[in-house]
């Protein structure tokens, strides 16, 4: 039969191949996660060459577009310019002489209408003028509205 020493020496081998088991049985489940990290990072590391090339293909693309859209943004800006330039010129070329015949045909019609001695009524209707604002009968308020800060 075994001594209280040996039992007690028994128990702890026994504890201690438990734990030799358990920290080898961790290790090897660790080296084989990092064999499987070092595998993705090669395949990532594979991948990544081609990636930045399509990647610098891209932007080099893009750079490329923008360029033509700067070159298209000017012409656009220049067509603006030459519309506004034309337009003033139209308006400045037709529009006066209009102004002036339209002016000149008003006066002719005018003189004529007064020429034949009938008086006619005014074309557009007239308001009739506000006694409250032309003898003061407003309470001394002035046109301002009572000093309320609206104008009229």
């Amino acid at each position: 039969m075994l001594t209280g020493g040996q039992l007690a020496g028994l128990i702890v081998a026994v504890f201690w191949a438990v734990l030799v088991s358990f920290l080898a049985y961790t290790l090897l489940k660790l080296a084989r996660l990092l064999r499987e990290a070092t595998k993705m990072v090669a395949d990532i590391g594979e991948q990544a060459g081609p990636l930045m090339d399509d990647m610098a293909r891209t932007v080099r693309r893009a750079n490329e577009q923008l360029g033509r859209t700067d070159v298209i943004t000017k012409q656009v800006g220049t067509v603006t310019q030459n519309v506004s330039a034309v337009t003033t010129v139209m308006s400045s070329v037709v529009g006066g002489p209009l102004v002036k015949a339209a002016a000149f045909s008003y006066g002719v019609r005018k003189a004529l209408g007064n020429r034949s001695g009938e008086e006619r009524p005014p074309s557009r209707p007239q308001l009739p003028a506000q006694a409250s604002r032309s003898n003061g009968a407003n309470g001394g308020r002035g046109s301002t509205g009572g000093g309320r800060g609206r104008r009229r």
